[in-house]
């Protein structure tokens, strides 16, 4: 607990960490225990989202949505409560620490929601990394990464970033050296595409037309490849992703996005994990920010990004 004998003194810890773009995404077939095995590439990119944790003298969490959030929250449902993957990371620290107190979780809100990119899976990280200093829990990164692996598939990476390659269900994860910067930009929707639905619509996609596919069991090595060179051109001959065409068949604007980004300049495009963003790929930081410009003048909402960059990290500590 925060306290100097017997004292309760409240602190606050802010963590941020990364949302993602799969730069590849291999999907299995439907597996008995309802899941698909996945081969994946992983890339953090610099769209963040921040967590603020503050110790109370009370029982229980509480989550609220900060106003500095970039995002346009209107008619956008966040849950608040146990459904809240910031709070269920929270409440396992909780579990597992010895001088755990009540909490407080500020989120700032800047990637998408049920956008792909694994906003709520960088909240729960946050939480995570937040809460053992928090409460002095003194866990390891592997041990956090084991629990991370607790609340989804995408929560590991938050923790890990960089660029990593994700197998099984997409939680184990093996990191990839490719430091070389990557510039994209994202095109983001006004609605989201939960994740589930977009697995049950390639499913039944690849049902009707009678596909049978087999577990993915690595990734496609030029993928690597081009990432350690930072050989852009080498990656957009590279770039996949199996539920593209689920993500379109349930927003076929998406289509329509993607032509219109890589008329626009971009080297290629990709749907972002089960979308609906979509990741366009630049030769330069410059080239980034150019193309973001244009789209956005086209009325999308574009922003330039690059990766890969670090997982969850503390930026601040403080006593108040």
């Amino acid at each position: 607990m925060n306290a100097v004998r017997g004292r309760f003194a409240a602190r606050t810890v802010r963590v941020k960490a990364p949302g993602k773009v799969n730069v590849s995404l291999d999907v299995g077939p439907l597996r008995p225990d309802g899941y698909h095995s996945v081969a994946s590439v992983y890339l953090a990119v610099s769209l963040y989202e921040e967590v603020a944790a503050t110790s109370t003298a009370g029982d229980g969490i509480t989550v609220s949505i900060s106003p500095a959030s970039t995002l346009d929250l209107d008619g956008v449902d966040i849950p608040l409560d146990e459904r809240n993957l910031a709070y269920k990371a929270a409440a396992i620290m909780a579990d597992v620490s010895e001088h755990s107190t009540g909490v407080h979780l500020e989120i700032t809100k800047r990637v998408p929601v049920a956008g792909g990119m694994g906003g709520g899976s960088a909240d729960a990280a946050a939480t995570l990394l937040a809460c053992d200093a928090l409460w002095n829990s003194g866990l390891s990164r592997d041990e956090l990464a084991h629990l991370a692996a607790e609340l989804g598939a995408d929560v590991p990476f938050a923790l890990l970033g960089g660029t990593a390659v994700g197998l099984g269900v997409g939680d184990d994860l093996s990191p990839a050296l490719a430091k070389a910067q990557m510039d994209w930009v994202l095109v983001t929707a006004e609605f989201g595409l939960p994740t589930p639905e977009v697995f049950r619509t390639l499913d039944r996609l690849r049902d009707a037309e009678g596909i049978d596919v087999a577990e993915p069991t690595a990734v496609d090595p030029q993928i690597l490849q081009a990432l350690r060179s930072g050989d852009a051109d080498a990656l957009s001959r590279v770039l996949v992703n199996d539920l593209q065409r689920a993500s379109i068949e349930l927003a076929p604007s998406l289509r329509d996005t993607l032509g219109l980004g890589e008329s626009s300049g971009a080297i290629a495009g990709i749907v972002s994990g089960s979308g609906p963003t979509v990741a366009l790929l630049a030769h330069s930081p410059e080239a980034a920010e150019g193309l973001a410009e244009e789209l956005q003048h086209k009325g999308l909402s574009a922003i330039a990004v690059h990766g890969p960059v670090p997982g969850a990290r503390i930026i601040s500590d403080t006593l108040l």
